[in-house]
């Protein structure tokens, strides 16, 4: 007589079995650059409105991937935040 082990036979796979939380997905939602549309306020250090919006609570810089700036504007942005902290304009 032959055993069958019922425990051990692999499930079947589907999509949903396959999704872990450290890949990422394939349909990222993406957001255009607020700094690179049309009609975009100029980054500079004298415009503390815009600057404002960058900067946390705790006077930290915020990172692109949550604001959704691009790389080059980001960039810009660090630099016009670090001028007006040493002006003592933020």
């Amino acid at each position: 007589m032959k055993r069958r082990n019922k425990k051990f036979n692999k499930r079947p796979q589907n999509a949903l079995s396959k999704l872990s939380l450290f890949q990422k997905s394939e349909n990222r939602f993406s957001r255009k650059c607020p700094l690179s549309v049309k009609d975009a306020p100029v980054i500079d250090y004298k415009n503390i409105k815009l600057l404002k919006r960058y900067v946390s609570d705790t006077n930290k810089i915020l990172p692109s991937r949550i604001t959704s700036v691009s790389q080059g504007k980001q960039r810009r942005l660090n630099n016009e935040i670090k001028k007006a902290k040493i002006l003592g304009l933020l």
